[in-house]
């Protein structure tokens, strides 16, 4: 016999609080997203004016066609591409082997290093000696400036080392090595196919943070060439504010920057779906994973 457990008004005023939490916090996230796939396919003038606040109006695709004739956007998304992928493979490559090293115990002076490594959290160089530095190891205007200074996080390396220490037995390693199998057999054979999971997880932060970076490549690019998507993004944002001071300036002056701020505007909307669309759908395959190495790498501190 089956007994089912009847809730209480307590019970029922609790989740009918949670599910208006849960509609609330839909609402704010949801909306952006929907203002600004409307604002990239309608008249820019409506959206500046405020006509446009949900639903597209008066509907163009002229902002999407200006970005797919732009050469300089694709080149930028090409740079980011491959500033991604090359960026993540070394930050894969240095974090996890690091991480697994330091979750040995018998790894000697794992705590020193760790400590060095944790120093590091709190105290930097600054922009300028980074720069300095960067500079004469020749790295300017290249890609590897963007992806060597920040070859490894101290916090994900962190997440890494406890994933290893929780979710790779000690018993299984020992086993191993009395089987006969080097540190690196070790490694490569039993501990990376166990941390699927963690090198997902591990994949997307750092993506995610190339994939957004746009600081770095203003401070040691030169090229128009390499710049990535983002920072050509940040070019048509400085674009549209500098045109939205044309009132100081004669009428003809002012309505041609007008125009071009409109279609600043409208280029803008499309360039950040177009920018957003490769993180949206890479993550669906990686939020089992996601989920999975996080929790794991959250247990211990």
């Amino acid at each position: 016999m089956i007994t089912t457990i009847k809730e209480t008004k307590r019970d029922r005023f609790f989740l009918t609080c949670n599910y208006i939490f849960l509609f609330m916090a839909f609402v704010i996230v949801a909306y952006p997203v929907l203002y600004i796939i409307s604002a990239s396919i309608s008249n820019p003038k409506l959206v500046a004016s405020g006509e446009m606040w949900l639903w597209p109006k008066d509907i163009t695709f002229e902002g999407y066609q200006r970005v797919f004739r732009d050469t300089q956007i694709w080149v930028g998304y090409g740079n980011t591409i491959l500033y991604t992928v090359i960026g993540t493979l070394v930050n894969l490559i240095v974090t996890i082997p690091a991480a697994y090293a330091l979750a040995r115990k018998d790894f000697v002076g794992r705590n020193f290093f760790m400590a060095v490594f944790m120093v590091t959290m709190f105290f930097g160089g600054g922009l300028v000696p980074t720069y300095l530095l960067v500079k004469n190891l020749g790295l300017v205007n290249s890609m590897w400036a963007l992806i060597l200074p920040g070859a490894t996080s101290v916090w994900n390396l962190i997440v890494c080392r406890t994933f290893f220490q929780s979710a790779i037995p000690k018993e299984m390693q020992e086993a191993a090595e009395i089987d006969g199998c080097s540190n690196f057999r070790l490694f490569f054979r039993i501990v990376l196919p166990l941390s699927s999971s963690i090198i997902a997880v591990m994949a997307l932060f750092f993506g995610v943070g190339h994939w957004n970076n746009y600081f770095s490549a203003m401070i040691y690019l030169n090229d128009h060439g390499k710049y990535p998507l983002q920072l050509v993004l940040r070019q048509i944002l400085v674009l549209q504010e500098m045109s939205a001071q044309a009132g100081a300036l004669n009428a003809s002056t002012a309505t041609a920057l007008n125009n071009k701020a409109e279609v600043a505007a409208l280029v803008k909307y499309a360039v950040i779906i177009v920018s957003t669309l490769p993180v949206i759908i890479i993550y669906p395959f990686l939020q089992r994973y996601f989920v999975q190495g996080v929790m794991i790498g959250s247990v211990k501190g």
